[in-house]
């Protein structure tokens, strides 16, 4: 490893500390690094360029931003665990320059996940977004549910009457869209899930959608609705523009140094509350 990247969480200093020494003993390897704020997505791209792994030091969140500035390049991501839960970080942050020398060694697998792609039209102009947790159209400020129509595939699904409507990857499964009661999809699986939020006389039930559907979502409401991708980016949509989702081009990619087969364990962790590594052996 010759050039590694540290993107840290801005607004807790804990972060900000542990990304310091993180770079200080990279440095000592003989490695060049180079330090940025998740938050900073342009000076991010900027750096990026040359970077073997790039190194996330908070929780989630933080990975998210990391995926945005990494698109639609292919450097890996080692997620170090100061958050919550951390369901798709590796190591925590108190293990971190214990098990470094293993990943400059070469040590680890490559975890790839899928994401989804929502292009977004709306009076006549179109964006694209990608997204590695999910994509959800909600109502805004005003708390009233929202009027969703969607088809699959060009058929009509249904209209959804609820709080938001959540298609969510098999690494979003475990987030949002768990909240809401959706499924919960094997890391590697590419199918995706189309979830509402407290659905009101109207379809429930979530759905698994196989990796080659695309979903037509358009907001028939009087109230503000918003667009959200990975929780992060957040426009607004009027009603009838339309939201098309489907597999995205692109994966993320995670440097993995735990055991293949340690998802569930893990998972259970997770879910329980357990945190670090005496919640992981116990």
């Amino acid at each position: 490893m010759k050039k590694i990247g540290l993107l840290f969480h801005p607004k807790v200093a804990a972060t900000r500390k542990k990304a310091g020494e993180l770079e200080k003993f990279l440095k000592t390897q003989g490695v060049q690094v180079w330090l940025c704020s998740a938050w900073e997505k342009e000076r991010a791209c900027e750096l990026l360029p040359g970077t073997d792994i790039l190194l996330t030091v908070g929780g989630d969140g933080t990975i998210l931003r990391a995926v945005q500035s990494i698109i639609p390049g292919k450097t890996p991501i080692v997620g170090i665990n100061l958050g919550k839960l951390g369901f798709m970080t590796e190591l925590d942050a108190d293990e971190a320059i214990k098990q470094l020398p293993r990943l400059l060694a070469g040590e680890g697998w490559t975890d790839e996940r899928a994401m989804l792609q929502a292009e977004l039209e709306s009076n006549g102009e179109k964006q694209v977004f990608h997204a590695l947790n999910d994509v959800v159209v909600a109502r805004g400020e005003v708390v009233r549910l929202i009027r969703v129509k969607a088809t699959i595939d060009g058929q009509p699904l249904t209209t959804y009457k609820a709080d938001a409507l959540i298609a969510a990857t098999a690494t979003g499964s475990t987030g949002y869209a768990l909240a809401a009661r959706g499924p919960i999809l094997h890391p590697q699986s590419k199918d995706f899930l189309l979830v509402p939020v407290a659905p009101h006389l109207s379809l429930s039930h979530p759905l698994v959608l196989n990796e080659n559907t695309e979903v037509k979502l358009r907001p028939d409401t009087y109230h503000a609705a918003v667009l959200s991708i990975d929780g992060h980016l957040n426009l607004p949509l009027s009603s009838h523009d339309t939201v098309r989702v489907k597999r995205s081009p692109h994966v993320t990619r995670f440097l993995r140094l735990r055991p293949r087969a340690s998802f569930y364990r893990t998972l259970e962790d997770k879910l329980r509350g357990k945190q670090g590594e005496q919640g992981r052996k116990s």
